[in-house]
């Protein structure tokens, strides 16, 4: 471990590595604080350009943009009660009633200092965890890698929304579609192209990552002609209160930042759970352990209530890393996309990773640990003018999204028709957001559609076209029955919700 942490300290230290860690920090941290805007959204816009760098500069910028986001999502939650991303609306809860009561610095404060410790831990945990699942996993086979595809595509429906289950299935299964069309590499014939020779080779995953989270987003906000609150314009002054923690703050989120980074780690490590549910559980398991007065403070400005999510978020987005690197299966909507570049820039996540792109591997780990200390220090003195961008309205945001989705997509392919191509699917992609369908989902099935079709093939190849290896072999059995239990957990605990 001492000599990977060299490893990836040296692969790092260059001013390209270091001035992308810095510029994924900064840039994050904006798009963390946009309501509406998010982790998912920066990492789509900017896969046109890290297509064009070594994989390790590519990773550092896509996870510092991606644990960014996640520290920033606090700012506009505490000061507007306007969250920029999903996992920080426990935020909310605490963070909106201390800010109405002159206390916005603090909870920014707390916000920040969550933030660091989550992420510290998950990279701790990480660093420990992935060698331990790597060198398991390195005895994989065609068989086994295709149960973890099925494993991954299916781990989504446990951890969905209630009642979004079917949903979810649906989009993945429309997904898995998609990355059926173009011609098959095996016999070189041409599926579901209808003559097109501009999709011969198959769907763009720059196009099909821009239409479903940049593009549609910017156009729904535009749609949405949301006015600037004041809340915001007191924001935009700077007008935050003092950033300091005093001993008796630390001595009461202490114990929470601790029980929150392991309890968010391990959510994030889960497929498909993500970064929200971690902040959801984290807040419910302090609220349920606090006592008296203490837990009627929550909802009411509690510290231990800000606290929790913020901690809790941030090192889900370090444990949604474990199963994508060294299982080559996402951990959240955004890691599915960062999957989708590393396999568009030839890197195979999954158990060959860590042996194969060690190098890489490290590098990212080293830049997960500097890169929180940067969030922390840029953070904690910039709030007050960081604060500030939550003034621009949507009506000039969404354009510039807009605008970058379409020069990213031509410049990738200089094809037109694939910008006519990303504008259909964006409205596609509209009517689906609006009826409520994950996009997430959709993304994962085109990722590890071409996967698991390969992996599949192989395994046939090698049992004579025989199926018998899904229930002879061991482990591929044991993924599958947990592919299983996945599908089947959400109608279980409606039942059981039923009968109790």
């Amino acid at each position: 471990m001492i000599e990977g942490l060299l490893t990836g300290l040296y692969g790092l230290m260059t001013p390209m590595n270091i001035g992308l860690l810095m510029m994924g920090c900064i840039l994050g941290t904006f798009i963390g604080m946009m309501p509406g805007l998010g982790p998912v959204t920066a990492v789509s816009l900017l896969i046109p350009v890290v297509l064009t760098m070594q994989p390790a500069s590519a990773m550092v910028l896509l996870a510092s943009i991606y644990y960014g986001a996640m520290f920033g999502g606090s700012t506009a939650s505490v000061l507007i009660n306007a969250p920029g991303e999903s996992s920080s609306v426990p935020t909310t809860f605490d963070g909106y009633p201390m800010a109405k009561r002159g206390e916005a610095g603090r909870a920014l404060a707390l916000c920040a200092w969550g933030s660091f410790v989550g992420g510290t831990v998950a990279t701790l945990l990480l660093m420990l965890a992935a060698p331990t699942l790597a060198s398991w996993a390195l005895t994989f086979q065609a068989p086994e890698y295709f149960a973890l595809m099925v494993l991954g595509l299916t781990a989504v429906a446990a951890f969905t929304e209630s009642g979004g289950v079917i949903k979810a299935l649906l989009m993945t299964v429309v997904g898995l579609m998609l990355a059926t069309v173009g011609t098959d590499v095996a016999d070189g014939v041409e599926r579901y192209t209808f003559g097109i020779r501009d999709i011969a080779d198959g769907l763009s995953f720059v196009l099909l990552a821009m239409a479903a989270f940049a593009l549609s987003e910017a156009i729904l906000a535009a749609l949405r002609n949301e006015k600037v609150s004041e809340e915001a314009k007191k924001a935009a002054r700077g007008d935050v209160g003092s950033l300091k923690l005093t001993a008796d703050d630390i001595r009461e989120v202490a114990p929470t930042m601790a029980r929150s980074s392991v309890l968010g780690f391990v959510v994030g490590v889960l497929p498909g759970a993500g970064a929200t549910i971690a902040a959801f559980m984290s807040y419910a398991v302090e609220r349920n352990l606090a006592t008296g007065k203490r837990r009627e403070e929550f909802g009411k400005g509690s510290r231990r209530g800000v606290t929790a999510p913020e901690t809790a978020n941030n090192a889900a987005a370090g444990g949604a890393y474990v199963p994508l690197l060294t299982l080559g299966i996402p951990g959240s909507g955004t890691t599915a996309v960062i999957l989708g570049a590393l396999v568009a820039l030839g890197v195979q996540p999954g158990p060959r990773l860590y042996v194969d792109q060690s190098a890489m591997f490290w590098t990212v780990v080293v830049s997960m640990y500097l890169g929180n200390l940067i969030l922390l220090v840029i953070n904690l003195p910039l709030i007050p003018y960081i604060a500030r961008t939550l003034a621009i309205p949507e009506q000039i945001l969404s354009p510039l999204i807009a605008f970058f989705c379409l020069v990213g997509v031509f410049l990738v392919s200089f094809n037109t028709f694939d910008l006519w191509l990303m504008i259909g699917l964006c409205v596609v992609c509209i009517g689906l957001r609006l009826l409520d369908y994950p996009m997430a989902p959709l993304l994962l099935g085109f990722v590890l559609g071409k996967l698991l079709e390969e992996n599949l093939r192989r395994a046939l190849l090698v049992n004579d076209g025989s199926f018998a290896f899904l229930w002879e072999r061991p482990v591929t059995a044991l993924l599958l029955a947990i592919s299983i239990a996945c599908v089947l957990a959400p109608v279980v605990m409606k039942l059981a919700g039923r009968k109790a």
